[in-house]
């Protein structure tokens, strides 16, 4: 029996809808959401994505995400959410998305001078 996979790309989050039968013989869809994986290491302030997996509730999603993600005892803390839950900007949009920023000299450090008794800032 063979468990059918589908891989997504940069900015591509299924949506939910029914499926319908596969056209490929013994192929099964377990119909589970996908979850996106983060985790804080030991030596790290903030979480990192680690990666995906598919898993019927949350609860399932991070102790699968304990097996797979955590295995050398790198990490402290998991933090799992539902891929239809994140929302991305379009790449193709980042010069309309980022460009009035640019404009804004005041919030650039080189708008401000120190005075050299200051070190290190």
């Amino acid at each position: 029996m063979n468990i059918k996979i589908t891989k997504y790309y940069y900015g591509d989050i299924p949506e939910e809808t029914t499926s319908s039968p596969s056209s490929k013989p013994n192929t099964v869809d377990l119909g589970w959401p996908l979850w996106e994986v983060f985790i804080r290491s030991k030596q790290g302030l903030d979480h990192k994505h680690a990666g995906s997996l598919h898993a019927a509730d949350a609860a399932m999603a991070i102790e699968n995400a304990r097996d797979v993600y955590t295995r050398r005892q790198e990490g402290i803390s998991i933090w799992v959410i539902e891929s239809k839950h994140i929302h991305a900007s379009n790449p193709d949009d980042a010069t309309m998305f980022y460009e009035p920023s640019a404009d804004k000299i005041y919030r650039h450090p080189t708008f401000y001078d120190l005075p050299d008794e200051i070190k290190h800032m």
